[in-house]
């Protein structure tokens, strides 16, 4: 009966060991996700840098209007996966691209509930921002009184 004892003692230290190592690791993987959706966010809106880069280029070479819209994804023509459209409100889906029409912003609204913000500037706004071209370029901003990143 003494040798049961000690063993019932190891089997609980052991099943306590696992386990905070188990929350050590589930933390690293949540950090690691969020740290993949950023780059996700970053790999998109700088490949519509590039499409706006693309079509200002030939815009510049072939002549022709700038178009009235504020929304880049109307000017590059391809909308991200994900993408929700132009809203008036934020919508309550994660993990969604969409256009805000009262700020004339394109969101991406992370898993975690922050938001990430581009603006498409043109003319002396879009002057030193890099990756612009005819003065237009698309800028990531934080707004003051919206949570972000």
């Amino acid at each position: 009966m003494d040798t049961v004892r000690p063993r019932k003692y190891e089997f609980a230290v052991l099943v306590v060991i696992i386990g905070i190592l188990a929350l050590v690791v589930m933390g690293a993987l949540e950090r690691v996700r969020g740290e993949i959706e950023e780059a996700s966010v970053q790999t998109e809106a700088a490949a519509i840098r590039i499409e706006l880069l693309d079509w200002l280029a030939h815009r510049e070479a072939v002549g022709g209007k700038l178009p009235e819209s504020r929304n880049p994804i109307r000017w590059v023509g391809r909308q991200p996966e994900g993408y929700l459209g132009e809203l008036d409100e934020a919508p309550s889906d994660l993990g969604v691209w969409y256009y805000d029409l009262k700020q004339q912003m394109l969101v991406y609204r992370f898993r975690t509930g922050h938001d990430a913000r581009f603006r498409l500037v043109v003319g002396a706004e879009a002057a030193g921002v890099p990756a612009s071209l005819a003065g237009v370029a698309l800028r990531r901003v934080e707004v003051p009184g919206v949570p972000g990143k």
